[in-house]
Parts: structure tokens; C-alpha cells; sequence
């Protein structure tokens, strides 16, 4: 058995590992629980610091020494503060996966504790969902919704190459394709809908940190 604590960027995250991941992993053995961070006393979601990130970090990891500690952060919009943006080493130009590796690793470096996974989306949540666009077919009335995804996600290899802009990242096409989309409550439920196996053979990204949860069974 293996318990691995999840520090998530907000409600719509918290669900997602709620309602899809918690389940199919408490059948392998391995049992998840989500955080949402703290950003100050009395409100929770959104890393606005990575001060307050760090702490939190540190403390789960001390506190659960028996568990794993990993992270469901978007990598769009990561403070300035975030280890290793302001690096010369940093590949700016490189690719959301490349991106993600790098900072991953450096997040991994500055919390140095044996039991934490760092882990970054590509670029935020939202993104998962354009690895089955067919299913927001079932929450709205209007065809074209889905002509406009399908016309949003086309450019892009795979739905983690979208790109990470105010205007054009995943949530961002996903609201001006559908403006009745709600984050906490879409979010989830469709993400059930297409499941994990579309969303790990086009996410690749995602993928990785499926499969490094999956070897601590084995651990």
C-alpha cells in the first residue's frame, strides 16, 4: 500500500483527484489524498507565492514522512518567485514539457525531501479535457461549441502544447467556446467522461506523473 498526498492548486483539482484518480488508484493500492494550498488565513487555491507554497510543502512532507507529497500546480502563470523561472538554464523557448521538466526539477532541488514529486500541469488542468473535446458535446446545446474546440486544438500535437497566454490558454478557449462553462463544476465531470486513458496517451506530460505514482508501489 502507498499513501501520496496531493497539494493542489483549487477545487476544480481537488475533484478531479476526488471523483478520477482516487478511485482507480485505491484498486492498485495506492491511496490519495488532496490538499487545496493555502494562500492566507482563511482562503484556499491559487499559487499567488511561492513562499507560502514552500512551507506548505515542507510541512506535509515532515508530517506524512510515511507518504509521498506531490504537487497539481498549473504551469501557466507560476509567480516570479518559482524556482529556477529566473535561471540563464531556464528554456524559454522550449516546449511546455521542456518547461515543465526544468522547473520540476528545480522545485525537487529547493524542497529537498526525500518523499516529494514535483509535478507541474501543461499547461494548466483545462488542457486534459481537449483529449476528448466530443464530450463537452453532452453538457451544452450548441454545435457549434464543439467546432470551436476542435478548431482551438487543431495547431497542436497534443493538447499540452496549447499555449499558455491570458487569452489563449486551455481554459481561456475552453470559456469563449462555451461561456456557460464553470470550472469547479464542468471541469471534473467531464474529465470523468473521457477518462484516463485518452487523457494519458495524448498528455504525455501527464503521463510521466502518472507513472511515477504508479512505481511507489512497487517501492
Amino acid at each position: 500500500m502507498s499513501r501520496i498526498v496531493l497539494l493542489v492548486e483549487g477545487q476544480t483539482e481537488e475533484a478531479f483527484v476526488g471523483e478520477l484518480l482516487t478511485p482507480h488508484y485505491a484498486s492498485q493500492g495506492v491511496f490519495l489524498t488532496p490538499i487545496i494550498v493555502s494562500t492566507r488565513p482563511g482562503y484556499k487555491g491559487g499559487v499567488v507565492s511561492y513562499g507560502k507554497v514552500k512551507s506548505q510543502l515542507t510541512r506535509l512532507c515532515r508530517e506524512h514522512h510515511a507518504a509521498h507529497v506531490t504537487t497539481m500546480f498549473d504551469l501557466y502563470a507560476l509567480p516570479n518567485d518559482f524556482p529556477g523561472i529566473d535561471l540563464p538554464a531556464f528554456p524559454i523557448a522550449g516546449t511546455g514539457h521542456e518547461k515543465a521538466d526544468f522547473l520540476e526539477a528545480q522545485l525537487a532541488i529547493d524542497i529537498a525531501e526525500r518523499n516529494f514529486i514535483p509535478n507541474l500541469m501543461v499547461h494548466e488542468f483545462e488542457a486534459l479535457l481537449f483529449a476528448g473535446v466530443d464530450r463537452f458535446g453532452e453538457w451544452t446545446d450548441d454545435p457549434a461549441t464543439l467546432v470551436r474546440l476542435k478548431a482551438a486544438a487543431a495547431p497542436y500535437a497534443t493538447p499540452e502544447d496549447i499555449n499558455n497566454s491570458p487569452r489563449t490558454a486551455p481554459s481561456k478557449r475552453i470559456e469563449a467556446a462555451m461561456p456557460g462553462y464553470q470550472k469547479t463544476f464542468h471541469g471534473p465531470l467531464i474529465a470523468c467522461e473521457i477518462g484516463l486513458d485518452a487523457m494519458r496517451e495524448k498528455c504525455p506530460h501527464f503521463n510521466q506523473w502518472l507513472q511515477k505514482l504508479e512505481a511507489l508501489v512497487l517501492v
